[in-house]
């Protein structure tokens, strides 16, 4: 069983193989987000829009109905094209699940090998992860409503990714 899981000599590899599987995600889909999104044409869009809604509550208040009616017309176009620009944040979805579908399923089908090992007694400890506030945790002990592999590989991506996009300079989301 050992061959063939390849961490279990080290069990508190687990947590090191998770941490570095999610800077690997928080790379790809960074850089796919960093290509396939404007975020220049997003915050120009938002820029207008908040200045749109400004004059537009300005209108409200003051009961002007004529203008009113003139920025309704407007409103409609200008939230085609918000529409637009929420739909171009999810271009590349589809990619970044290519990859992390099948990094998700490997860990999954490999972490259910080793519990299944640890329950027959062939390996002698179950890999645990140490989470502040919570203490020692088994992978697949329930933390959360999540596996705590699935709570350390959401943490790790989340910061590793934001520190990644710092670093492209890529606009938030």
């Amino acid at each position: 069983m050992a061959t063939i899981i390849g961490v279990t000599d080290n069990p508190q590899l687990w947590v090191v193989m998770i941490l570095i599987l999610a800077s690997i995600t928080g790379c790809y889909s960074s850089l796919l987000q960093k290509y396939t999104i404007d975020y220049e044409k997003m915050q120009a869009v938002q820029a207008k829009m908040k200045e749109f809604q400004k004059i537009y509550r300005e209108a409200q208040l003051a009961g002007d109905e004529k203008q009113l009616k003139k920025l309704n017309d407007k409103r409609a176009r200008m939230m085609e094209e918000q529409m637009a620009m929420s739909q171009e944040q999810f271009k590349p979805m589809g990619w970044i699940l290519i990859v992390t579908v099948p990094i998700f399923i490997w860990m999954l089908w490999t972490i259910s090998r080793m519990q299944a090992a640890f329950d027959l007694g062939t390996i002698v400890a179950m890999p645990t992860i140490t989470f502040p506030y919570l203490g020692e945790i088994g992978l697949n002990a329930i933390s959360f409503f999540l596996p705590a592999w699935i709570l350390w590989y959401m943490i790790c991506s989340i910061c590793l990714s934001q520190v990644i996009r710092k670093a492209l300079n890529i606009g938030g989301l």
